[in-house]
Parts: structure tokens; C-alpha cells; sequence
């Protein structure tokens, strides 16, 4: 079996992070509305512990691997920029992407309020620590 170079293993490491990308994405927004409706009946939010811990468990891994987590932080941490920044623009650029729901684009509700820039900027710090110090994973 040949071996792997490292511009091949940080290649296949980028790819993971963009393939990563949308089910974050979505995944984060499910988790943040029904933390919304949650809180609107004063209820528990046991399906948004379900996604979040998803998401967590997806983040912990892209931050084992630089390459990774860039690929999917950057993405992110602009998403979360530019809600933060204008939030119209944002919403705008939300309503292209699909989404089975109805009521506001897909990641208003995660944009808004803030988890985007939050994962993506952990995601890129955590690429930019020294190795010893990424994650429990590496």
C-alpha cells in the first residue's frame, strides 16, 4: 500500500471539513429552534440536547485535524460575521439554501444568535493551537 503524503492526508482532512459543513449547519439551526420553542412553552428541549450534542460530537472530531476544522470553521465563522455584521444581508443569503421548514431561512435562528460565529471561531482557533494542545483526539 503506498503512503500517504502529508498534502494528500491534508486534502482529504479539507474535504472532511466541507462535507461536514452543511450537516453542522442544519444541524446547529434544528438544535437553536427547538431551544426557541422550548423556551416559548417554558418546556424541556430534550430534541435540542439531541442536535447540539450532535453538532459537539461533530465539532470535537473536525478539531482533532487542522485541515478539518479550518475547512468548516471559516465557512462558519463568516456566516456568523455576517449576521452579526448585517442581518439582512444574512437572512437574504439564507433564503437561497433549502430548507423543509417553514417561517425564516435556514440559520436565522443559529445566526442571530451567534452559534455560527461561536463553532466557527473555536473551529479555527483550534487549528491554529499547537499540536499538543488541540484536542483530546489528536
Amino acid at each position: 500500500m503506498p503512503d500517504v503524503t502529508d498534502e494528500v492526508r491534508r486534502l482529504i482532512a479539507s474535504v472532511a471539513g466541507l462535507a461536514a459543513l452543511p450537516p453542522v449547519y442544519y444541524l446547529t439551526e434544528a438544535g437553536a429552534r427547538a431551544l426557541r420553542t422550548a423556551q416559548a412553552g417554558f418546556g424541556p428541549a430534550p430534541a435540542a440536547l439531541g442536535y447540539l450534542a450532535a453538532v459537539a460530537v461533530v465539532v470535537a472530531l473536525l478539531a482533532a485535524c487542522p485541515a478539518a476544522a479550518l475547512a468548516c470553521g471559516l465557512p462558519l465563522a463568516a456566516a456568523g460575521a455576517l449576521f452579526a455584521l448585517d442581518l439582512d444581508a444574512a437572512i437574504g443569503a439564507a433564503d437561497v439554501l433549502p430548507w423543509p421548514g417553514r417561517g425564516e431561512p435556514a440559520g436565522t435562528v443559529a445566526g442571530a444568535n451567534g452559534l455560527y460565529a461561536l463553532m466557527g471561531t473555536a473551529l479555527v482557533a483550534s487549528a491554529l493551537l499547537p499540536r499538543r494542545r488541540r484536542s483530546i483526539l489528536g
